[in-house]
């Protein structure tokens, strides 16, 4: 009988393991792929490790910073802010055909921007800053408020408000359109106000680190240990089964999985419980490069570009949405030594459906098709750097599904968020992206702030 057995080994799953087990618990991660990570993740191919989700840990914190999420998460799983070996972007920008946003770490360069490139908006700017709220009220306001009727409630220019919501929905948004006010709050915040780091090592660097703190207290990870279903008795789990058959009992269940997934594993899941289909996805293209970006005069970290002064944050009707996306270059942060090899990393909304559709031989046409024509779009937005491609590797909303086993290859999860944790069981609760905490630190946050609040009881 374990204390908790946690479904899945991403970010916020190692977390709330790493945290029950400080205190002495019996504490089982189950994850059904032979690896951990979920959505953030990282493979290895022809030699190369790729990563799968990290861009940037939003929510830096410099050494020696008393407060923000960085620093909760440190002190809540004892951990040193050295161990995480984090650069600091060089420096952003959003990109639209009539105006373009710098923004860093310092967040004087983004308010500076918008006195320069909006006037008129600069107090209103700062009015919008100043209503987000904080980290611990998160949740508390209610629900359903609209981020766009908030924000353009308070900035009467709608293409500054375009250009604010671009980073934000495409580092976080997992509806069409828009989010509530309160996630809108916590993104802006992470990336804005705290900005933006990357281990020189990617994700595996932090992966490593929260799985051998676990097992150092304790804990049991199962790789290869899907769960088939979630076994109820009147209203509280019974036990869970593994694919394989094996029969697990505990106290407490703590599903990282996603909320819809995680109900249709219970027997006595209702229809009217499962959120409606999930619809933002994305695709990714990898370029490996025989230079550095900044050798071949791009120096941003990320570029946030759209081609149009209206950004439609939606699922394409095509395979890829060429329209907008994200240029991220791995080598662009502020590292002690330059990466080995240049990189650059090109994001799109995509449309799971229409590549769930392939068969496997137009699937892989489709990824090579893609792969140049997003290449071909970034460089409208970057120098050319076709002509220093030397590899690469490209993800689709198929990759997203099978890591994360989310609905639709939904990136950000579930569209409805359970902000408390709960679940219709009275030992059942959800971290992760569908308690309404996303980004490497959100997701790690979530994970010890529902191990607090409910399992270390």
């Amino acid at each position: 009988m374990y204390d908790t057995i946690i479904i899945g080994a991403g970010m916020s799953g190692l977390a709330a393991g790493v945290r029950i087990a400080h205190f002495g618990k019996k504490v089982c991660i189950l994850e059904r792929h032979g690896a951990i990570g979920g959505l953030n993740s990282f493979y290895k191919q022809r030699g190369r490790t790729f990563d799968v989700g990290l861009h940037a840990v939003t929510n830096y914190a410099a050494k020696g910073s008393r407060s923000g999420p960085l620093v909760k998460l440190l002190r809540q799983l004892r951990l040193a802010w050295d161990e995480w070996a984090l650069a600091p972007q060089i420096g952003s920008v959003i990109m639209f055909p009539s105006a373009n946003l710098r923004f860093s770490n310092d967040f004087e360069l983004l308010e500076t921007e918008v006195r320069c490139r909006f006037p008129r908006q600069v107090d209103n700017f700062r009015r919008l800053v100043a209503s987000l709220h904080d980290y611990d009220q998160f949740g508390q306001s209610g629900a359903g408020r609209s981020a766009r009727q908030v924000v353009s409630d308070i900035i009467d220019d709608p293409l500054l408000v375009e250009m604010i919501f671009c980073p934000v929905l495409f580092y976080g948004g997992s509806r069409e359109h828009d989010i509530d006010f309160d996630q809108f709050s916590i993104l802006f915040r992470s990336i804005f106000l705290e900005g933006l780091a990357r281990p020189l090592a990617g994700i595996q660097r932090i992966l490593t680190m929260l799985a051998r703190r676990f097992k150092e207290q304790g804990g049991e990870l199962r790789l290869k240990a899907g769960v088939s279903r979630i076994v109820v008795y009147a209203d509280r789990v019974q036990k869970v089964v593994l694919e394989d058959g094996a029969e697990l009992e505990a106290k407490n269940v703590l599903s990282s999985a996603g909320y819809d997934e995680t109900m249709r594993l219970c027997d006595n899941a209702k229809a009217e419980e499962t959120p409606a289909p999930n619809r933002i996805s994305v695709v990714e293209s990898i370029s490996i490069l025989d230079a550095q970006p900044r050798a071949l005069g791009h120096e941003q970290t990320i570029i946030f570009f759209n081609d149009s002064d209206k950004f439609r944050y939606e699922q394409p009707d095509d395979l890829v949405d060429l329209r907008s996306g994200t240029i991220c270059s791995p080598n662009n942060f502020a590292y002690p030594e330059p990466m080995e090899e240049g990189m650059l990393r090109i994001t799109a909304l995509a449309n799971y459906d229409r590549w769930a559709a392939l068969d496997a031989d137009a699937y892989r046409r489709a990824k090579e098709q893609w792969s140049d024509r997003l290449i071909e779009s970034a460089a409208r937005f970057v120098p050319d750097f076709r002509g220093s491609v030397i590899g690469g590797d490209m993800f689709t909303p198929l990759t997203i599904s099978r890591f994360t086993g989310h609905s639709g290859g939904a990136v950000y999860g579930s569209a409805e968020k359970r902000r408390d944790g709960t679940s219709h069981l009275k030992n059942l609760f959800i971290c992760g992206n569908d308690q309404g905490l996303v980004g490497i630190v959100g997701a790690i946050i979530s994970g010890i702030s529902i191990a607090n609040r409910y399992l270390l009881e």
